[in-house]
């Protein structure tokens, strides 16, 4: 299993707004491309800046290119991310999972 990491950062009166962007593009697709296993969507806020960590989980690095396209080291950005976020860091990280015990709530 592979996580793929994306970090994000809105100024914090607009990290409502952000969330409910990412629920409408970004978080359905990732469930709908196949061999995707799961989604975090992390939040802290801290200095009026509300930073986002994304964490996605991939059967395999085949499967996270299904969503990310030939280069599935460069983050993928919708045309509402530029209203919202203070810069676009163009890359992701992908790292290799190596234990895991995940037992979330149903819808969590």
């Amino acid at each position: 299993m592979i996580a793929r990491i994306w970090r994000g950062r809105t100024p914090d009166h607009l990290a409502t707004e952000y969330l409910a962007i990412l629920e409408r593009t970004g978080l359905p697709e990732y469930r709908a491309t196949e061999g995707n296993l799961g989604v975090l969507v992390l939040q802290r806020t801290e200095d009026g800046v509300a930073a986002f960590t994304i964490v996605t989980l991939w059967e395999s690095m085949e499967a996270i290119r299904r969503f990310a396209g030939d280069n599935p080291e460069q983050a993928r950005y919708y045309p509402e991310d530029a209203d919202y976020l203070l810069e676009q860091d163009p890359h992701v990280e992908h790292h290799e999972v190596v234990w895991s015990a995940l037992d979330l709530p149903a819808g969590g």
